[in-house]
């Protein structure tokens, strides 16, 4: 299940075969003989030899190509087995920093390139400034075929990421923020088992919120995590708050033969671990100390796997003066209380600096909710200078409202094309969902264009749960959608969707 091949079609340059290999969670022990637990971290070298006119590349500090097409790999720096990673395909590479280029196949490595260029080195000078030195080397990414599942993976040296970040136009630079971040917090400092996933990746999504603020400014990065607030609500809604998966220690054994870990990945380690890391930096009560705070955290723990209470001990062993408080047991707000008992977190981060941004957003969304149009007023909101988390954060607002009263989304769809015909993925998303909520059947096509041009789970599966939630011919769209595009997606996909459709 860990080595995915692709045949031509399923590429973007449709001409020449795939492979690719997503170790985590647990998958690796399929590629390699393993201790495949990320309480266990080793170097690594590797000798791959492909055919003519094929690279392979690695999540290595090193690499060389020898005569016969041989590649050889090293791996100078300790790591958990779940980030090896191989890739072989028609690739090619473009500088585009002084330690980092960007790998593509040929037809997307300009876009690859304008869309980086620059922009990386920017990004990592911020990290390293927060959170301490870069040690992996080089930074590079791997634009994936579009059947990659996930937005980005944190392979170290090499990160692989989705084709649908090339929107055109740096939008979506924000995954790579998050996939920059996990250079310190996940790759560096490692979750001892994946049950505490949170610590890989509520310090990341802090971590990564941290530089986008110095990069884009505050208001910019509380809309951001406005959205993210918004999918955690979506998540919980959708499972009860008192899921035992909303809880940031999940315990993934119940029984003899244990559980995928990846069949518990959903938005609580992110979100609420966001929160959970947010909340201590709140007890600190000042930026520049919590910012000194990571730093300690990273080096006390580099190459080294943790569990929550090493972290938590830390914090606390760091900052005297809260211990001798008892911060860590105050009602409601326990560590203990965090950890351990699902549900919505206790505290949450001030968003308001994002005021200026989600306003005028909520204001056009209740303006379109309405039964009868005040169409004077809508045209008075000029979108043009919108930035896509604006957009994002409008949109998820209409699908909150939705289904609006009849007429009201065509006119929509027909006012904003820049949002209606988008190329943007997470704008895609949600005019798609917003399609299916209003049962807007003269746009089914757009849905299903979507589905056929990339098969990331993020997107993949809501528009699959709102398709089965919804009409006849909506099901029928999911049911002729899914078997022309099954081929094409990843093997965990493919079941994630056969759930849904009730094909298991």
């Amino acid at each position: 299940p860990q080595v995915c091949w692709l045949a031509p079609e399923q590429t973007a340059g449709k001409q020449k075969p795939y492979m690719y290999t997503q170790g985590q969670a647990v998958l690796n022990r399929s590629f390699f003989p393993c201790f495949d637990t990320p309480s266990v971290k080793c170097t690594y070298s590797a000798t791959v030899q492909v055919p003519e006119g094929f690279t392979a590349v690695m999540s290595a500090t090193s690499w060389e190509k020898q005569k016969d097409n041989t590649f050889v790999f090293k791996m100078s720096q300790p790591i958990p087995s779940y980030l090896i990673a191989l890739a072989v395909g028609d690739i090619v590479s473009a500088d585009v920093g002084p330690r980092s280029r960007v790998w593509a196949e040929p037809c997307l490595i300009e876009a690859a390139k304008k869309e980086y260029d620059g922009v990386i080195e920017e990004f990592l000078a911020v990290g390293e400034k927060l959170f301490g030195p870069y040690v992996w080397g080089r930074y590079d990414i791997l634009f994936m075929p579009p059947s990659f599942p996930f937005g980005g993976m944190e392979n170290p040296c090499l990160t692989f990421v989705t084709p649908c970040l090339l929107a055109g136009d740096r939008s979506l630079a924000d995954v790579i923020i998050h996939e920059i971040s996990h250079s310190w917090f996940g790759n560096l400092v490692t979750n001892a088992t994946w049950g505490e996933f949170w610590l890989n990746e509520g310090f990341t999504m802090y971590a990564q919120r941290r530089i986008s603020t110095e990069v884009y400014g505050l208001a910019y990065t509380c809309l951001e995590a406005a959205t993210g607030r918004a999918l955690l609500r979506q998540h919980m809604d959708n499972t009860g708050e008192d899921h035992p998966l909303n809880k940031l220690r999940v315990v993934i054994e119940p029984g003899l033969w244990g559980v995928n870990p990846d069949d518990t990945y959903n938005e609580t380690p992110y979100e609420k671990g966001y929160c959970f890391v947010s909340y201590l930096a709140h007890l600190v009560g000042d930026q520049s100390k919590f910012d000194a705070f990571l730093q300690a955290y990273v080096n006390q723990f580099k190459f080294q796997s943790i569990t929550a209470d090493d972290a938590l001990g830390f914090f606390l062993e760091y900052f005297p003066e809260l211990k001798e408080k008892g911060v860590d047991s105050i009602p409601g707000f326990e560590f203990d209380r965090w950890l351990n008992t699902p549900g919505w977190p206790p505290y949450l981060p001030d968003l308001s600096p994002g005021e200026q941004l989600m306003k005028p957003a909520e204001e056009l969304a209740e303006l379109w909710a309405a039964d009868s149009l005040n169409v004077e007023a809508i045209e008075a909101v000029d979108i043009t200078a919108w930035r896509t988390y604006q957009l994002v954060y409008f949109l998820d607002k209409i699908l909150q409202k939705s289904p609006l009263p009849k007429g009201n989304v065509e006119r929509l769809s027909k006012m904003y094309p820049k949002i209606s015909k988008a190329q943007n993925a997470e704008l895609r998303l949600r005019w798609c969902q917003i399609v299916l909520k209003n049962n807007l059947e003269a746009e089914y096509s757009k849905v299903k264009d979507f589905l056929h041009s990339q098969g990331k789970q993020k997107y993949t599966l809501p528009l699959y749960r709102a398709m089965w939630g919804g009409s006849e011919s909506a099901r029928a769209l999911a049911m002729e959608t899914f078997s022309a595009t099954a081929p094409q997606l990843h093997v965990n996909v493919q079941n994630y969707v056969k759930k849904i459709l009730g094909l298991e």
